[in-house]
């Protein structure tokens, strides 16, 4: 039987306000496999989570999240009442519940969170499979394929299969994260042919939702987990 993943985009962005520890509770709370985030490194070198890169939009602060520090992203607000929290924080969360499917958004995350994860399995009992990281980003991709081949590789696009199937055999990765708009059935095929696992976003609608069951491919990230 075809497993596939219910995976939660930002936790459960429709529900909670996005990549917050009380909206990845929400998503666990739903039965997601996996969730998704987005991390950048801030101006004190931590992995903090969060979705674009000034604090502008999601917070009631302004500013790059790479120039502040992590005491001034936390002394901000998401939605007046939920704290911006770093990877620690969610793992604390998580423990190894779910997978977790981490986007390398900001740049310069690469080299942080090889380490990161390194030290996770190593001291924590975490093993590489627990994660999966991915990125629209060829030069974060290429640094933490190096640094750490073990580390399970996602390729995101929105533009094109056929060229995160290039990056995916460059990178070694194990997957193609592709927007649902861009899947047919024949190029599921091929990428299923080439061994990648494909994990699709953002699928909201009950209807598209249906058709990327229909196609097989092996994870939905959706803002409503429950609709998966």
């Amino acid at each position: 039987m075809h497993k596939l993943l219910k995976i939660g985009h930002r936790g459960a962005k429709a529900h909670v306000a996005e990549n917050t520890l009380e909206s990845f509770a929400k998503a666990l709370e739903m039965g997601v496999d996996a969730i998704e985030l987005d991390i950048h490194v801030c101006a004190t070198g931590e992995l903090v989570v969060l979705h674009d890169f000034t604090v502008d939009r999601t917070t009631d602060g302004s500013g790059e999240v790479g120039k502040l520090s992590l005491a001034e992203l936390k002394s901000l607000k998401v939605e007046h009442k939920y704290a911006i929290p770093t990877l620690d924080e969610v793992l604390e969360l998580t423990g190894n519940k779910c997978l977790i499917n981490i986007e390398m958004k900001g740049r310069h995350t690469a080299r942080p969170l090889a380490e990161f994860l390194r030290k996770c399995v190593k001291e924590k009992g975490y093993t590489y499979t627990d994660f999966i990281v991915s990125s629209f980003q060829s030069e974060e991709l290429e640094i933490i394929s190096n640094l750490n081949p073990e580390v399970p590789l996602g390729i995101l696009t929105q533009a094109s299969v056929a060229q995160a199937m290039e990056w995916a055999k460059e990178f070694n990765a194990k997957a193609i994260h592709p927007h649902f708009t861009l899947l047919t059935e024949s190029n599921i095929e091929k990428v299923k042919n080439e061994g990648y696992k494909i994990f699709t976003w953002t699928v909201n609608e009950a209807e598209d939702i249906e058709r990327m069951k229909v196609y097989s491919v092996d994870g939905i990230i959706s803002d409503y987990p429950e609709r998966l």
